[in-house]
């Protein structure tokens, strides 16, 4: 499903947006799905009539979440920008918790299925939990090294649903515009991650994902949220 919306920008660099809440947008414009990283908004921004992310620009900016709205109309006021790299840890790590929502042990699990990941399919899943305004905001970008192949998973409960995804170009040719919104309509929503936890929600998700990657493509793959 193509995007209509085209919003202004100033940076070449492109990223495929999905979202699963509505909040306010950092800066990352879209134009048939693709995202470009501008600079914050201090204006009203228009969100996208099916999967707008008003909420990547500010949460990687501002609080980096994204992922998708379902049909929100309306504006949103843009958040503050927020970029604190000394949020982020000494060392490389695929999975960066500085809300405390997973154990150690949890890490290392998701650590470790993400590296599966990017074994057998090339995809790079990473994965970032947080509660605005404490996060590294767009110091993650750089940290990570987003690319087209990249999916950055934001786990933010401060406006409801958990679940925020900014999505590669090359992920979103493979995976079906769909799934995002049912995965964040299954494991992120509040009543779920309330009644087993934001830990819980970020697993599931991340295992959803897994599962959906490894599926051959085509006209039915990532049908089912498992």
């Amino acid at each position: 499903m193509p995007y209509p919306l085209h919003l202004p920008c100033t940076s070449p660099l492109t990223l495929r947006v999905r979202r699963g809440t509505s909040r306010p947008l950092l800066t990352l414009p879209i134009t048939n799905a693709s995202f470009h990283l501008c600079r914050p908004q201090t204006k009203p921004t228009s969100f996208f009539t099916h999967f707008k992310s008003n909420s990547f620009n500010w949460l990687l900016s501002g609080a980096l979440t994204l992922g998708f709205s379902l049909a929100l109309p309306g504006c949103v006021e843009a958040k503050v920008g927020v970029n604190k790299p000394e949020l982020l840890p000494k060392e490389f790590t695929t999975v960066i918790d500085v809300a405390g929502f997973l154990s150690d042990g949890q890490e290392k699990r998701l650590a470790q299925e993400i590296s599966n990941i990017e074994k057998e399919t090339g995809f790079k899943l990473r994965v970032l939990a947080q509660n605005y305004p404490d996060t590294p905001g767009l110091a993650i970008r750089d940290f990570w090294q987003v690319d087209d192949r990249t999916i950055v998973f934001v786990a933010d409960p401060t406006f409801g649903n958990i679940l925020n995804f900014n999505v590669g170009a090359s992920v979103d040719l493979d995976v079906p515009q769909s799934f995002w919104s049912r995965l964040a309509g299954k494991y992120g929503n509040i009543f779920y991650w309330k009644e087993k936890g934001e830990d819980a929600s970020i697993e599931a998700a991340v295992m959803a994902i897994s599962s959906c990657l490894k599926e051959p493509v085509g006209p039915s793959n990532c049908s089912d949220v498992k």
